[in-house]
């Protein structure tokens, strides 16, 4: 027993010493300490069988030193600690398993009448199989009521509606997600109504004021003719929406607008392009044509 707390005295230091460590700088390193912890927890398992053994052990011991002191002989002390288990046959627990009757009772299950030689045995379902029938008409009329009666369950093309509505609603979560995913290098030239009118809306709410009503300019540069300071591609119209051009005094837009607000005026800017609205401001840059 004295090696015994030796041993957990040990375990029980190996098992806190991580949590210890955690404290301090150890020259141990995280992973080394948590195999060091892994390891004790197991050894402290392992000493906790080996007890359960002793005990057992001294139990066994213990019983046998009370039945002696009772006068009992050996071999009646092994019979009681070791006793002998019966094996019931594999026919008899097959049979009351299944509820059936040996075939040694055949004479006892014949009914009285018969049919050209032909008798009847009195064995009855087995009580399992009624059981599982009763079951199964529990579970149909619940079934009914639920999905038919009361209709708190979903029918296949209730279910079929309900996930094409979950689907689009996921659907377009992901586009509204991925809408802001975008920047100058991934952005795309798109001509898509939605996206169209979506950009309109951004622009009349803050480009107006430098570039007029349909872009002709004012104070900014007209959008919509053939002459570009800073480039005319799709993605040359979001960076400098995105940057601005501050020496100029166009104002820096990523904290104002989303990256799917800046693809969507983009895209509404070049869709006005040789639109030639009225009052249109002189060319301004370079001409570069699509």
């Amino acid at each position: 027993m004295k090696y015994l707390r030796t041993l957990l005295l040990a375990g029980l230091c190996l098992a806190v010493q991580p949590a210890l460590a955690a404290d301090d700088h150890s020259l141990i390193p995280g992973d080394v300490e948590n195999y060091i912890g892994y390891g004790a927890i197991m050894l402290l398992l392992l000493l906790i069988i080996v007890a359960l053994l002793v005990i057992l052990r001294a139990f066994n011991i213990v019983t046998r030193l009370v039945l002696k002191a009772d006068g009992y002989s050996d071999e009646q002390i092994e019979a009681e600690l070791h006793p002998v288990k019966i094996k019931k046959p594999k026919a008899e627990v097959w049979n009351k398993l299944l509820s059936l009757r040996p075939l040694a009772e055949e004479k006892e299950l014949l009914i009285a009448h018969d049919y050209d030689g032909i008798q009847e045995l009195d064995n009855p379902i087995p009580a399992w199989f009624m059981y599982l029938f009763y079951i199964t008409i529990i579970f149909a009329v619940g079934y009914l009521l639920n999905y038919h009666v009361f209709h708190t369950g979903q029918l296949q093309y209730e279910e079929y509606k309900t996930e094409m509505v979950q689907a689009d609603a996921a659907k377009k979560l992901y586009l509204s997600k991925a809408a802001n995913q975008v920047d100058e290098n991934t952005v795309k030239l798109v001509k898509d109504p939605a996206v169209l009118a979506a950009g309109q809306a951004v622009f009349k709410q803050n480009c107006v004021a430098c570039h007029g009503d349909h872009a002709q300019g004012m104070v900014g540069p007209n959008l919509t003719d053939n002459f570009w300071l800073h480039g005319h591609k799709v993605n040359d119209l979001f960076k400098t929406v995105k940057y601005g051009v501050l020496a100029k005094g166009m104002p820096t837009w990523e904290k104002v607008l989303s990256p799917g607000q800046i693809s969507a005026v983009v895209n509404y800017v070049k869709s006005l392009h040789g639109t030639n609205p009225a009052n249109p401001k002189a060319p301004q840059g370079t001409e570069e044509k699509d």
